[in-house]
Parts: structure tokens; sequence; C-alpha cells
């Protein structure tokens, strides 16, 4: 494995795309020059002002916590992901894997997958189970239009980061296997792994509020822990020259 990229060419990755879809959507936005946290800032103020406003306008306080939850878990989201991409460019990997990770966007394609699979369980199947579903019992029955696209907004955001969770173990995995690298190299990867397994546990905070959906509950314990397995793999597994 080459030594190190120089910050120049680090520099070049990112100005090509070779980034995240959300940091590329953060780094393109006209005439505003955000750092990490201030772009984390701004998108955890906005969420969470919009949150307190319509549990304020609609009476929907028993709203606030876990909408609360979701926003932090999908800042912390935000936080691995900038993290996790600085720390892979900082490498001098191969371009066939910097591409595969970053400039393939199937981790857009997964996190869609994820979020209609929940938009399909939140308004049909949920619904035909009896009792009161996920959504009625947080917004009532005839919930607010506007709350409904804030609540959605929301958990794409999250489904986004989860489907990102997914592809950077499954890349990080795949270049354990089929890449030998310098031992700084492999020490880079293997934080960034660490990240991914902090994004997933930091995921549990949402499990209080959905332990009587059984099937929401397994695919957040199920996701949580693949994804912690298959990123401690890969951290263990990564070969040295």
């Amino acid at each position: 494995m080459a030594p190190r990229a120089s910050r120049e060419t680090r520099l070049s990755r990112t100005q090509f795309g070779e980034t995240w879809v959300y940091e590329s959507i953060v780094g393109a936005l006209p005439g505003i020059h955000l750092t990490d946290g201030e772009a984390i800032a701004l998108q955890l103020g906005l969420f969470q002002v919009f949150v307190l406003f319509f549990a304020w306008a609609y009476d929907l306080w028993e709203a606030v916590v876990p909408g609360t939850i979701a926003v932090g878990v999908a800042a912390v989201g935000s936080v691995v992901m900038l993290r996790m991409g600085r720390t892979t460019r900082e490498t001098n990997l191969p371009e066939a894997y910097t591409r595969l990770l970053f400039g393939s966007s199937i981790e857009v394609v997964l996190g869609v997958l994820a979020f209609v699979a929940l938009v399909t369980h939140l308004f049909v199947y949920d619904t035909r189970q009896g009792g009161s579903a996920l959504f009625t019992s947080l917004f009532g029955a005839e919930p607010p239009v506007v709350v409904v696209y804030l609540a959605l907004l929301v958990l794409w955001d999250l489904c986004y980061r989860i489907g990102t969770s997914w592809w950077a173990a499954i890349v990080s995995l795949w270049g354990s296997w089929r890449y030998t690298v310098d031992p700084a190299t492999a020490r880079t990867l293997r934080v960034a792994d660490g990240w991914n397994v902090v994004f997933g546990v930091a995921q549990l905070a949402l499990v209080p509020f959905i332990l009587d959906q059984q099937v929401l509950l397994l695919a957040v314990a199920g996701h949580v822990v693949a994804v912690t397995v298959v990123s401690t793999v890969a951290a263990v597994t990564v070969r040295i020259e």
C-alpha cells in the first residue's frame, strides 16, 4: 500500500464527489460554508424547533420525547457519516474502494428501501393489527398533515443514515478481504468501523418507544446486531502488509 495521500489529493477527492450524498448537499449550498459542527447544529436545531413548535401548536406533547430522540439519533448519524467519510479519505486506499463506497450512492438506494418498508409498516401493516397504531398513539386519530410531514422527514433522515451504515459495513468487510494495507491505513479503517458501531448502538435509544411494535423492534435490533458484527469482523480481518 502506498503512503498516505497528500492533502491536495484528499481535497480533490472531495471536490470530485467522492463523498456521501449528505456531504455533497451540505457542501453545495450556494453562498453558505458550514463547518461540520455548524451543519450538525443547524440540522439538530431546526428539527428540534419544529418538533417543539408543532407540539405546542397541536397539543402533541406526548410526541416530544420520541421526536427529540429520533432527531438526536439522526444527528449522531450525521456526525458518524462525516467522521467516517473524512477518516476514509485520509487513507490512500485504491480508487475502486472509495468509488464503491462514495460514488455508487448505494447508501441512498438502501435508505429508500428502508424508508419504503417503514412507511408500509406504519400505514398498512400496523393499522391492520388491531389496537392503537404507532402513528395514532403519537399523533391522534386524525394527525395534522404538517406533523405527519415532519415525522416522515425525520424518519427519512434516519433511514438514509441507516442505509449508509449498512453500505459502509459491507464495503468495509469487502475491503478487508480484498486489499492488503499498511498498519496506519489499517488503524484508520478500524476507526471508521468503530464509528459505524457507535451509530448502531445510538439507535438503541429508539427501542423504548417501540417495545410493543414487534416487527420494528426486531428490525432495529437485527440491524444493530448485523452492523456491529459485520463492522467488527471487518476490523478484525483487515489484512496488514
